[in-house]
């Protein structure tokens, strides 16, 4: 078995047995704190970064540092931004509908992220001139 393979798989447990705790805690009535999103969003990002990207010495899968991971970053960099917008941008209509005023924190958080991405385009273009 390649390392890939087995560190997906010590992930994958890892971020199942964390996702078996929250939804305990969900039936059981506990609230759930800061340490238990925290922790399953690291499993499930380090899980996913370990299914995509290959091994140098192993050669086995598209390595981060080539021209093609590097188009693969840019491209789901873009994506996952505006999703993330969009994801901001119900978020803030759903808090609205239920408790009938903004969230200004939230209201911020999307007024940050509807502007970050032309603020860094501005900001990396600035390089190459």
């Amino acid at each position: 078995m390649s390392t890939k393979k087995i560190i997906a798989l010590i992930f994958a447990v890892s971020a199942f047995a964390v996702v078996a705790f929250i939804i305990y805690k969900v039936m059981s009535g506990q609230t759930l704190g800061f340490d238990e999103i925290l922790v399953s969003s690291v499993l499930l990002m380090s899980f996913f970064s370990a299914i995509t990207w290959g091994n140098e010495k192993e050669k086995d899968g598209i390595l981060e540092n080539e021209e093609l991971g590097k188009r693969i970053t840019e491209q789901s960099s873009k994506i996952s931004y505006f999703v993330l917008v969009v994801v901001l941008l119900i978020f803030v209509f759903i808090d609205y509908t239920v408790n009938a005023e903004y969230n200004l924190f939230l209201l911020g958080a999307l007024g940050i992220a509807m502007v970050l991405l032309p603020l860094v385009e501005f900001i990396v273009s600035r390089k190459y001139l």
